[in-house]
Formats: structure tokens, sequence, C-alpha cells
């Protein structure tokens, strides 16, 4: 039986816990390690016992509390090598901390973790997707200007995918943002938008998802009904039926939902 839980969601702060058995991951650290450590004890986890923390890239949002939970508990952190490189110069990392390339995947408790690249202004961003030993597959796909093939190959056919949901276009063009921080997003190396998002939803319950959780919503550009509303109204032309053919969530920047169970 597989648990999984968006803990934090944003540009605040992001976390996605996901267990199995005895094998407990983190993908990303982006809040505190103390937020981190309360957060998983109102799910009824224990940081103390995480096997392994992942990491998407190397932005703050991303790593916040990372150097600190993994000393506190020496979990082995994975990331790229060159995220590893960055983390290690920006003093996120240090020499307690044992790190683990991942550009060639790895494999946990049973738990087989393939790595996809995503399009992002960052040294590098992965996504991951989870193979879980009962046959379940979980991923994750957030901070990326646009869906690349490499991911839509990897993510095709995951029981559950976080997926990046940031912005409304029009809320964007016409918010309170810099011009150039605004080109940033909605460039190729920014933030997925919600109708992008819901595109490849489509192509995503067409492969076999079931449940989809909306991640990464901007707290500026977006609202939660408005995201939810673009993927569903997408799904329901495609000929999907919420709540029959598929599930879907939107995180809050801290959760309050119960963990998904698989």
């Amino acid at each position: 039986m597989a648990k999984v839980c968006q803990l934090f969601s944003g540009s605040s702060g992001n976390s996605i816990f996901i267990s199995d058995r005895e094998t407990k991951i983190l993908v990303d650290a982006g809040v505190t390690a103390k937020r981190i450590e309360e957060q998983l004890y109102s799910i009824g986890e224990d940081a103390s016992e995480l096997s392994a923390i992942f990491v998407t890239h190397e932005h703050y949002d991303h790593v916040k509390g990372l150097r600190v939970l993994a000393s506190r508990y020496k979990i082995p952190v994975f990331a790229s090598d060159m995220i590893t490189e960055k983390l290690w110069k920006d003093d996120r990392l240090n020499e307690k901390i044992p790190t683990n390339p991942i550009e060639k995947g790895a494999e946990l408790g049973g738990i087989e973790i393939i790595p996809f690249k995503n399009s992002h202004d960052s040294v590098e961003c992965y996504g991951y997707r989870f193979n879980l030993p009962g046959g379940r597959a979980v991923s994750v796909c957030t901070d990326t200007g646009y869906v690349t093939p490499e991911a839509k190959s990897a993510i095709r056919g995951s029981d559950l995918v976080f997926l990046e949901s940031n912005h409304e276009i029009m809320m964007l063009q016409n918010g309170p943002y810099p011009y150039i921080l605004k080109q940033r997003i909605l460039s190729r190396v920014g933030h997925l938008s919600n109708e992008d998002c819901a595109e490849f939803a489509k192509q995503l319950i067409k492969s076999g998802t079931t449940r989809l959780v909306l991640s990464h919503l901007s707290r500026e550009n977006n609202y939660p009904e408005i995201a939810k509303q673009t993927t569903v109204s997408a799904l329901t032309g495609a000929g999907f039926e919420l709540d029959k053919d598929y599930r879907l969530a939107v995180s809050a920047p801290i959760n309050e939902r119960n963990p998904i169970i698989l």
C-alpha cells in the first residue's frame, strides 16, 4: 500500500511525500526542516524515517530546508551532478550529507525511480516517476515551461500525477509582476500554464492516469478554482467524466487533505 501527500506547494515552498512499506521518500525540501517535520507528523509520519530526498532543481523554494533536514537525520540526497555542484556552491549541502547521482535512475526498497528532464531556468531540472512494488506509478512534473518529450514518455500511464498548473495567462499578463518576470514565466523555461496543463492532462487520462493533483499554483496569477475548471473543461470536452474516469485535486500551499492511498 502506497501513501502519497503533497506537503507544500507553490512559490512559498514545495515538498511531496511518497512511501511504500518501509521506504519513505521526499521530493524536494522547499521549506524549513521544522515545518517539514511538523507536516509529516500531521500525516502520521516521522522525518527520522525518511529513506531519501530527491531534488528536482536548486531553486530556493525546492531546497530551503534540504541541508538541515538531511544533516539532522543523515538522509541520502539524490540529484543530478550539475544540481549537486550548485547546491554545494550555494552551501545547501555539506560533506556530512551523502549524495547520489540520478541521471541514470535509482532503486530504493523495491521502488524504481525514473528521472526525466524538464525545461526550467535552473542549472538543470528533473521530474520523477516512481514505479512502486505493487505495480502502481506516481509521477511528479512541475517547474517546466512546457512538457518535454522526455517527460511525456516517462509519465505516460502513471496512476497518479502531480502536474504543474502555475498560472492563468491573462491574469499573469495583466497582473503586477514586472515585464521581465512575466516573460520569464511565460517562456519555454518558465512555468506551465493552466491551459498547457489541461492539454497534457488529456493525454495522461487517455494513457491510463486516474488521479491528477494540480500543483505549484501561483498565488498572484491563479486561483485554485480557475486551474481546476480549466482542466476539467478540457477533459470533459475530450469525453472524460470527473469522479468517474478520473479524480482531480488542487494542492494548497500547505496541505489540508488526507494523504492519497494507492
